[in-house]
């Protein structure tokens, strides 16, 4: 086998070994849009939409927390902002659980999602959101 055939066997092998964390099952993500009709009171998961009293939550899988500007975000997550808290989905995950208990002082009403799975569906689906809403059907 050539050096360079060998390298492209390599990249596959490995692209294959991540594919099943790439490609997200689409119960997953339909069970995750569920389950954020709870957030849909103040927040929006598409950039083309605003939030009632929340900003978007479009590309929030990754985002510096507080860091959106011109949004009127509580100290206390402003101070998490410039900590350095990132929000993966680690941190997403355990702010849904219990936001109260993950930035104390954050002015967000919300009890929490106990369920891990919900949770896991709903951060799975914010990591995929699209820019815009789906079309509405008739």
């Amino acid at each position: 086998m050539t050096a360079p055939c060998a390298g492209r066997l390599a990249l596959l092998a490995v692209w294959l070994g991540c594919a099943p964390a790439v490609m997200a099952d689409p119960g997953e993500i339909e069970r995750g849009r569920e389950a954020f009709r709870q957030c849909y009171a103040c927040h929006t998961a598409y950039r083309s939409e605003r939030g009632e009293h929340g900003l978007s939550l479009w590309r929030v899988v990754g985002r510096r927390a507080a860091a959106v500007r011109g949004y009127d975000y509580s100290p206390a997550l402003r101070a998490q902002g410039r900590a350095g808290l990132v929000w993966t989905e680690a941190e997403l995950d355990r702010f849904l659980a219990d936001p109260r208990a993950a930035v104390p002082g954050t002015a967000m009403p919300f009890p929490g999602i106990k369920d891990p799975r919900e949770r896991a569906d709903l951060i799975s689906f914010l990591r995929r959101a699209e820019a815009a809403p789906p079309p509405r059907r008739r």
